[in-house]
């Protein structure tokens, strides 16, 4: 085998079970840039009257999921109660991961409200597109 791809698969190797090992917080909730406080507030007044679930599978470590925190938290501002945007932190615990069947993170899974898969998207998705979708099934920005 030529060394250099050896030591390609050895770093690869290493690099995703260091990351792994390291300690995880904020699970369940979208964690905001530069005001914390003010998104959990707009996580808290959500009601079960939401039209579509927005489930983010990822991990805080990931760099294209970090680049997902903030659409999160910008869609759960502009969409308000008509979204209920959830985040699950796979390499903390997999059970998600498992329950929607994912092959890889970032991973967006769009539900209904009564649960049914109306889309789903890997990796990156940017908040331009998220938008079009979520206007496609009827949401509207607040003010």
């Amino acid at each position: 085998m030529n060394p250099l791809r050896l030591l390609l698969i050895f770093l690869l190797f290493f690099a995703f079970f260091s990351c792994k090992e390291k300690k995880i917080e904020n699970e369940g909730h979208i964690p905001a840039l530069n005001n914390e406080t003010e998104i959990q507030k707009e996580n808290e007044t959500i009601n079960e009257s939401y039209k579509i679930e927005l489930v983010e599978l990822g991990s805080v470590n990931c760099i294209p999921c970090k680049k997902m925190q903030p659409i999160l938290a910008s869609l759960q501002k502009k969409y308000r109660n008509q979204i209920k945007v959830t985040f699950y932190d796979v390499w903390k615990d997999p059970s998600p991961a498992q329950k929607f069947g994912i092959k890889l993170i970032p991973t967006q899974v769009f539900l209904d409200n009564n649960g049914v898969e109306l889309l789903r998207h890997e990796g990156f998705f940017p908040e331009e597109e998220i938008d079009k979708f979520l206007q496609s099934k009827g949401l509207r920005i607040t003010n």
